[in-house]
Order: structure tokens, then sequence, then C-alpha cells
């Protein structure tokens, strides 16, 4: 059993579209009619099957079709895609994907995720200029001695900070750059991999579930759900600084068992080669030059300026990704880099990403495969009659196993509130408690199964530390039992009090 190999992350992928091409056989294909808002016409449109109807934009139109939304919400562009309209589910005609549709989904998948492959390319190629000019090296060498017999503190800065930025605008996608800057620095301190892995997954789901002003979830879901985004804030705020804590204790125990006996770490057959990938075998100290100082400086920056338009400026991938470019190509002028050096490093750090990049477009294959089945609104309409008289501690606890489901389907945040909310949050008016719950149930149900969702982003990430999935469900189990109960009982207290 030893021996026995876990399959690859791209072949894990091709396993979950495989059954899901497979399910569009089996379950009945079903839509929801959707309304979308034109800005330019300022008005509505009305989508039902195949036809399309337009109509007036204003408060009337939206209480007719039973969406308890403000006209605001549409008019100043904080709900932009298509919502599903209640009470218009009805089964069509089964479109079963076939093994043509099956085999084109990844090729699909990796056209709809090209804005991310890209990101996730170019921050790759900048990693590889980082890596040529030495900074790295310098930097880890110093931060080495500056924090000698207090590394723990990196693991406490690094996760708050990820966390923060999950909570505030949703650092998500984002972290796959911070794998190969950290990873060294991590294991210079004598740990393994998998502690930077989870301080920074860790960090960034255990952020986002606990969102508190993220526009891409809870601002968007209380949007969808009708109602203002700061009601349930304190809440929120709460059990992200308790489950912050929870994460870094859980990471501490493990980090400083493994630095008293490596013998201990669930991946301490892979120590010898993880090490010689991050190039941390040498124990030369390189000296941090004002140059290489520079190059940090405008390497940080990059986040900086990436972080602020993300937050500030409604500033997405393409901005993000000349972000990085420009980044590399003005740390190649500081470290004097030859221009063919230049490209030829450049590639050679894009094409070290390739794999991730690619695990990234069969992910979005298999939502592709779900659309395009026609199942995805059966999924959503099935999971709102299952609660039906239900007592509201039950159906608040439900609702957060049923986005837990749902999240497999459809692992983007503001997907998932565009088109669950206008039929989820109307449900807790029938049980006897507010909208918030449900949106804190979204939040929480979608957060808790992003530990471990093989259609997010931890097959990417565990792509980039090289370390299996099934290596990672051994250290993060037990800490989603935690954090699961932890979750219940929140939930269970917001709808009593």
């Amino acid at each position: 059993m030893k021996n026995l190999k876990f399959p690859t992350a791209q072949t894990i992928l091709l396993i979950i579209a495989g059954l899901v091409a497979l399910l569009t056989w089996i379950i009945p294909a079903g839509k929801y009619d959707t309304l979308t808002y034109n800005k330019a016409g300022n008005s509505f449109t009305k989508t039902h099957l195949e036809t399309t109807e337009t109509l007036p934009a204003t408060q009337e139109t939206l209480k007719t079709l039973n969406i308890n939304i403000p006209l605001e919400k549409f008019t100043e562009g904080d709900i932009w895609k298509p919502i599903s309209i209640p009470n218009t589910y009805q089964v069509v005609e089964a479109k079963p994907q076939s093994m043509v549709e099956f085999f084109q989904s990844p090729i699909k998948g990796i056209i709809e995720a090209s804005d991310i492959i890209f990101l996730v390319l170019i921050i790759g190629g900048l990693i590889g200029i980082m890596n040529y000019t030495g900074a790295f090296d310098a930097g880890i060498s110093w931060l080495a001695i500056a924090l000698k017999g207090h590394e723990y503190i990196l693991i406490i800065l690094v996760t708050t900070l990820i966390a923060l930025g999950g909570t505030t605008f949703g650092l998500a996608e984002e972290t796959i750059a911070f794998y190969p800057i950290l990873i060294p620095m991590f294991l210079a301190a004598k740990y393994d991999a998998m502690v930077p892995l989870a301080t920074i997954y860790l960090g960034s789901s255990i952020g986002t579930m606990f969102s508190t002003v993220n526009p891409f979830s809870t601002i968007i879901a209380s949007d969808a759900a009708g109602i203002n985004w700061t009601t349930g804030l304190t809440g929120r705020v709460i059990t992200l600084i308790i489950g912050v804590i929870i994460c870094i204790v859980y990471i501490l125990k493990y980090a400083n068992k493994v630095k008293k006996d490596p013998t201990k770490s669930i991946i301490y057959s892979q120590k010898e080669e993880i090490e010689a990938h991050f190039g941390t075998k040498s124990e030369n100290i390189v000296k941090l030059t004002t140059r290489l100082r520079l190059t940090l400086i405008v390497f940080t920056l990059c986040f900086v300026v990436m972080i602020y338009g993300v937050s500030q400026l409604e500033w997405w991938f393409v901005e993000m990704t000349t972000v990085f470019f420009v980044g590399a190509i003005l740390i190649g002028f500081i470290g004097k880099i030859k221009e063919t050096i230049f490209v030829e490093t450049f590639v050679k750090g894009a094409s070290d990403l390739l794999g991730v990049a690619l695990i990234i477009g069969i992910a979005r294959g298999v939502s592709v495969l779900m659309n395009d089945g026609l199942i995805s609104d059966t999924m959503l309409y099935h999971a709102s009659t299952a609660t039906e008289g239900m007592n509201k501690g039950v159906f608040a606890n439900a609702m957060l196993f049923i986005y837990s489901g749902l999240s497999f389907f459809i692992p983007s945040s503001s997907g998932m509130a565009v088109l669950t909310m206008p039929i989820m949050s109307p449900l807790a008016d029938t049980v006897g408690f507010g909208r918030e719950i449900i949106v804190n149930c979204y939040q929480y149900g979608m957060g808790l199964f992003a530990f471990i969702n093989p259609t997010g982003l931890i097959l990417a990430s565990l792509a980039i530390v090289k370390v299996g999935y099934n290596k990672w469900l051994k250290f993060v189990l037990p800490l989603l039992l935690i954090l699961t109960i932890f979750t219940m009982i929140i939930i269970t207290l917001q709808v009593y009090l």
C-alpha cells in the first residue's frame, strides 16, 4: 500500500469531470428564468429558455417577479450578473454531455479561465527573474537571522495578513504568487513545506469563509438577498477573529512538532525532493546589497499595488497581470539582466507554473459540463425544496451543508451568490429569522468545503508545493472537523439569539 501512487491533480479533476458528465445523463435538466440589468438602456432583460423579454427597470418590475432587491443594487452596479428568478424553475429537454463534450471541457475551461491562467504564467516569469537576481536568497538569509529563535512569528504574521486580504477583498487566486516566495523562507526556518502551504491556503480560506466587507461574497450576496451588507457584520467579525485564532493554533502545533522532530512531518518522505526544488540546500549566507534591496522593494510593491487596485480601483485580472509584467521588466533593468537572458529566464519561470495553469483550466471545465448539461439549476431547485418544514435551527444548519455541496459544482463565490440568493433568501422569511443568516450559511458553507474542494484552488496550490492531495487531506481533515463544529454552533446561536 505504501508504494501505491496517488493520482495527480490533473487526473483527479478529469475523473471528476467524467463523473459530472455521467450525472448529466442521470439528473433531469432544468432552468430558472433569469433577469439581467442593461445599463445602456436602463432596462431589464428577462430570459425564459431561448426567448427574451425587455422589461422596464423599476422596483415594480422586481416586485412582480418576487425579487425583493432594491432597484439601486442593479443601477449602481452592485449586481451585474444574471440572477435567478424565484418560482420559475422548470424541467427542460435533457442535454447529456457526450464523450466529445467531455474531452472538449478542459479546452473550454482553459479558454474561460484564460485570465487567471495568464496571471499565473506571468507571475511564474516574475518569480524566475527574481530567482535569477538572487534577491530571494539574500532576503531569506536576512530573515533567517532576524527571526532566529522566533520563527513562529512568520506563521502568525502570514496567516493573519492573508486572512485580512481574504475577508476584505476575497484574496484567493492571487495567493498562487506567494508559494514560491514563502516556501524557501519557511524551509530555512526548519519547518516543512506543509507549514507555508497551510499558512497561505488556510489564511485565505478562513478569511474568505468569514468575509466581512468582501465585495465578491458578503456584499454581492447581501445585495442579492435584498438586505444591507452591514446586517450581521458584528457577528462575522467575531467569527473571523475566532476562526483565524483556531487556524493559527492548529498550524503552530503542527509546525512545532515538525521542527522538534522532522520525521513527524506528513511529507517527510518528500523532504529532500522539496528542498532541492525550492533551492534550500545551500547554507551560504547571501549578502543583501543595495541593488537586491531595491529589487525586493519593487517586488513587494507589485503586491501592494495589486491589492490597492483590486480593493479600491475595481481592478481585475488584466490589471493585476499587467502589474506583475511591469514589475518583472523593472527588476530586469535594476538587475542589469541582458535581454536574451531576461527572456529565457522569464519563459522558463512561466513554464514552471504551466502545470498549475492547466489544473485551473481543467477545474473550470467541470463547471462548463455542469452548465452545458443544464443540471446546475436542478441541483439548486432540489436544494431549496429539501428544507421545507424544518425547525429553524435545523434548517440553518442544513443550509450550511447544502451550500457546501453546491460549492463543488459552483466554486465561484460571486456566481453562487447571484444564482442562489434570490431563491434561498426568501426561505428565511418562512422559518422566522433574518436573511443575513442565509448569507452566513452561504459564506460558511462554501468556506468549509473550500478547504478540500478539488474544483477550487487547492489542487493548483498543491501542485506548486509538490504535495499530494492525500497528504493534504491527512493534514487538514482534523481542522475541518473542528471548524465545522464551531460553525454549526455559531449558526445555531445566530438563529436563536
